[in-house]
């Protein structure tokens, strides 16, 4: 899949995981529609967690390529 399409792809899969959380929070759905959004939700996540990763490798080797430098893991309680 060309990179612009991944990125369109990947943003699309968030706003429609921001749309099946938001049904989700209101507790409207029945329970069986409940239980296939989180289904779908739990599917668009995986997906949208395959591009993110893909994307980090790129920028590893790509930093790999480039003075040697490292990715350090991110640690949000230190980034406060």
């Amino acid at each position: 899949m060309p990179r612009k399409n991944s990125v369109r792809h990947f943003e699309e899969n968030l706003t429609e995981l921001d749309t099946i959380v938001t049904q989700l929070e209101s507790n409207q759905l029945p329970l069986e529609e409940a239980l296939k959004a989180f289904e779908k939700g739990v599917k668009i996540s995986q997906d949208c967690q395959s591009v993110l990763t893909q994307a980090e490798q790129k920028v590893q080797i790509l930093l790999d390529k480039q003075d040697g430098e490292h990715l350090e893991p991110f640690d949000p309680e230190s980034a406060s």
